[in-house]
């Protein structure tokens, strides 16, 4: 580990950002104060305060810093550019959704030292391996604790870091291992020796009993003891013993064990909490699916109010949420467009107090970050309140601005019978808005060049609230359509849906509706098969009901179970509804689109989500997953001396029959090392639709348990036997080494 203090320490930049500098922090055109900033000893955490608050001061870690941007590249940025030049200014943008920093420094060259110092930490960070990371958080706690800053630590400080770190234990257990550490027998410890401290106290009898089940010798796993493991636990058939070999190599610490072809208890574990031991099976984290098929054959990360950073009635609309949102791997996004004063349209939340931005501004934020998380196309669906002449410059600035990367023709000058696969379709953008005429017509220029607003209306589908309260004869008008605007629309006609039976015999594959929440769940309810048949071929999008203000959000997944395949959520408001949506979207590359089941691809099919077993096909599962342990949980409050009383809760979200929760018992006081070993058991009916939420909760007898951390997966995606469930935050993000541990299995059921 000393390898990391000096990369560290000898790189000039990292030195300077360790001596401090004072930048400008940057929040608006009228704020801009002086912070100093500095790097601390431990190479991570970024420290910084205002010269003259007194003991106030903000830390936060470079592994929270997803991104350093260069010169003038956020808004705050674009608003002070004529008052500082791009060499002076970056920006460091975070993970999740924590706003972005934007400072100035006085030279280029500091502006340099940062900007580069950051990215080689970053990097640094993202190349640790388990071993290190952990050993890291361990060093962190040990700066954070050691008040005197001598690099010492004597007992009592040890037991008081123990409760920071949410340890609760007898004195007795604890003097004896801080005994056992403390070699030199000096009554405190230094940093190395804490570290074999906490490796001793964070030994897992849980994990070395399953060593022991499989070890002969109780010391080392032969070859031939791994392989068994593998293949009667985790489920591993004929190629567990290659696996075996290579697991040694990647996660056994001992050169004397690799030699020997076995693993030690040590490797075991960092196998076990490796990503290969997850949850999650790799494999499936790749872009794996079939990506030929038609777009309607696919479920589509999408997003509500994109230009939403907050709610609804006065939240900031933003460029950074359009951001946010494409590098979460949305491939919808919405644009609410309105008459801007000076002849050019802007986007905000009508009618409301939400700020406004311009509609070319956000076209210029589409080209740069379209396709930085993925290739696959992205869907713009433009909420049109512009008059005509507005409309066409709306349509020049896609034109202008997009160029190629815009969709404006069919792509072999052919009618389609089906819609074209995101793979034909990679690196475009597809408008999706009103049209004159369809495709067929080839616009007769006889045709006139007004759509009828109330069809809108009838479908429960005009978004802002105060669209539905206007009187009848202002909504019953006719909008009239720019003909440029009308001829960039391809496979994304919005139409008025006229019932399923009239989508059967009329509709054409590029037509498609949008309902609001309520109206998608009575369809859903009165006419499920009929909803799913109908999304084998068209594609449909719902979205929150006008009345959510707060921009809250609805369950996706009771539109994922007809088929919808633009399922529009606010991105901006974590909870539930964004957890089941990334959990949804985590597989295949994070690229946004999802192959739906092959049951409802077809256009014959038969499958409603009310009844699975009517299916073709109908194999229901039983899932059973025994709740070993957690390790290391956040504190929730953080008040001296409160630890959590931690529960685990297991949630299956899918078909109707599937909805069910079961949860463990809590543990008092001990969020470090709690051990369950309780058995919670589902039966699923259609596992390829399933999702399983693992969440974490801080159990309290008076009020609402709070919150600790989440993990969300696909059924199909579960890896069986041992594995590690690795937990992220309300917001998304990861909170290592945060982690529940489980034995998984599954069974058909007979």
């Amino acid at each position: 580990m000393e390898a990391e203090g000096s990369y560290v320490q000898d790189d000039p930049h990292v030195k300077l950002m360790m001596a401090g500098s004072t930048l400008r922090k940057v929040k608006s055109r009228s704020w801009k104060k002086q912070r100093h900033f500095r790097l601390l000893e431990d190479g991570l955490t970024i420290w910084y305060k205002s010269r003259w608050a007194g003991k106030g001061h903000s830390t936060f870690s470079v592994m929270d810093v997803e991104a350093v941007r260069e010169g003038h590249q956020s808004e705050v940025m674009l608003s002070i550019a004529e008052e500082f030049p791009a060499e002076l200014c970056f920006t460091l943008v975070f993970h999740g959704r924590q706003g972005n920093l934007d400072l100035v420094a006085d030279s280029p060259e500091e502006a340099q030292a940062w900007i580069q110092g950051v990215r080689k930490l970053i990097h640094k960070a993202q190349t640790m391996d388990e071993q290190e990371r952990q050993d890291q958080w361990v060093r962190d706690w040990f700066q954070k604790a050691d008040k005197n800053k001598d690099g010492k630590m004597n007992f009592k400080e040890v037991k008081k870091l123990l409760k920071m770190m949410n340890v609760e234990m007898n004195e007795d257990n604890a003097l004896h291992l801080f005994t056992m550490a403390d070699k030199c027998e000096s009554g405190s410890l230094e940093i190395e020796q804490f570290v074999h401290f906490y490796q001793m106290l964070t030994q897992r009898d849980e994990v070395w009993k399953v060593f022991q089940d499989y070890s002969g010798d109780g010391e080392r796993l032969t070859l031939e003891e791994l392989e068994t493991f593998l293949r009667l636990e985790q489920g591993e058939g004929d190629q567990s013993s290659q696996h075996a070999q290579q697991l040694i190599q990647r996660y056994e610490p001992s050169e004397s064990a690799v030699k020997e072809s076995s693993m030690s208890l040590e490797g075991f574990q960092m196998y076990l909490c490796s990503q290969e031991g997850s949850i999650f099976n790799p494999a499936l984290l790749e872009l794996h699916q079939d990506m030929n098929q038609p777009l309607s054959h696919y479920f589509i990360s999408s997003s509500h109010n994109t230009y939403l950073l907050e709610d609804q009635l006065r939240g900031l609309s933003s460029l950074e949420a359009y951001i946010q949102a494409l590098k979460r791997g949305c491939r919808c996004v919405e644009v609410d467009c309105w008459d801007g004063s000076d002849g050019e349209p802007i986007v905000y939340h009508g009618h409301t107090l939400t700020s406004k931005i311009l509609f070319r501004d956000i076209i210029s934020t589409l080209k740069e970050y379209a396709f930085k998380v993925s290739d696959f196309p992205v869907i713009v669906s433009l909420e049109n309140h512009c008059g005509v002449e507005q409309q066409t410059v709306m349509a020049r600035h896609l034109r202008h601005i997009l160029g190629e990367m815009l969709l404006t023709a069919p792509l072999d000058g052919q009618i389609p019978l089906m819609l074209p696969s995101p793979q034909e379709l990679r690196g475009k953008i597809l408008l999706k808005a009103k049209k004159l005429g369809g495709l067929e017509t080839h616009l007769d220029e006889t045709l006139t060049d007004e759509v009828s607003d109330e069809d809108e209306m009838a479908n429960g589908d005009a978004e802002s609230p105060s669209a539905e309260d206007l009187p009848a004869e202002t909504t019953n008008k006719k909008s009239k359509l720019s003909r440029e605007l009308s001829d960039l629309v391809v496979y994304c006609k919005s139409v008025h849906f006229h019932g399923f039976e009239h989508a059967r015999s009329q509709a054409k594959c590029y037509e498609m509706s949008s309902f609001s929440e309520s109206k998608a769940k009575k369809l859903a309810k009165d006419a499920g098969s009929e909803f799913v048949r109908c999304n084998a071929r068209q594609l449909c999008r719902t979205y929150p009901s006008g009345l959510r203000t707060d921009s809250s959000n609805y369950n996706p997944q009771d539109m994922w179970n007809v088929g919808c395949q633009i399922v529009a959520l606010n991105f901006q408001t974590a909870g539930l509804e964004m957890d089941l949506n990334d959990g949804r979207f985590r597989q295949n590359g994070c690229c946004g689109y999802v192959l739906k089941p092959d049951f409802m691809r077809d256009a014959d099919s038969r499958f409603s989500p009310d009844r699975p077993e009517d299916r073709p096909g109908y194999k229901p599962a039983r899932l059973s997953i025994q709740v070993i342990s957690a390790q290391q949980l956040p504190k929730v409050n953080q008040k001296e001396g409160s630890i959590v009383d931690p529960l685990v809760r297991v949630e299956i979200y899918g078909v109707p029959q599937d909805q069910t929760r079961e949860e463990t018992s809590h543990i008092n006081n001990n969020g470090f090392n709690p051990v369950w070993n309780e058995t919670l058991n589902f039966v699923v009916h259609s596992p390829e639709l399933a999702l399983v939420r693992f969440v974490v909760e801080d159990h309290d007898k008076t009020s609402r348990n709070d919150f600790i951390g989440q993990f969300t997966l696909p059924f199909t995606c579960i890896q069986l036997g041992y594995r590690h469930i690795h937990l992220l935050s309300k917001d998304g993000t990861a909170i290592p080494p945060s982690s529940v541990f489980v034995n998984v299995s599954v069974s058909e059921l007979t």
